[in-house]
């Protein structure tokens, strides 16, 4: 399942130093992950919300691919918008997840003021 996830720099910087290869552990304040399921609603977050709230006013929108079989545990959930869908990660369950990715992270957007 190819997913997508919208980051601020400081994230982005962490993933670059893995390698494109896993996303960094979730702060203690961000028990869930949440990757989404399009494009469209990555962009509308990294635009809207990471180029406000981030500090140096950024956003990137990030690509990557999960094992089929292994993602299908996971629910989709609509939180807004017919496409307004995410998955939900419990943080405890991030580093496994990260196993699962197939390739690298790629990033395809960047966003800023």
């Amino acid at each position: 399942m190819v997913l997508y996830r919208p980051v601020g720099s400081k994230e982005l910087d962490l993933i670059r130093e893995s390698g494109y290869r896993k996303y960094p552990p979730r702060l203690p304040e961000q028990p869930i992950f949440y990757p989404v399921v399009n494009e469209k609603y990555a962009a509308e977050i990294a635009s809207q919300w990471n180029v406000k709230y981030n500090d140096d006013h950024k956003g990137y929108v990030t690509r990557f691919e999960v094992d089929d079989a292994y993602v299908q545990q996971f629910e989709i959930h609509t939180v807004g918008a017919g496409y307004h869908q995410e998955l939900w990660v419990m943080a405890e369950e991030l580093e496994t997840f990260n196993r699962h990715i197939i390739g690298k992270i790629q990033v395809i957007s960047e966003y800023g003021q």
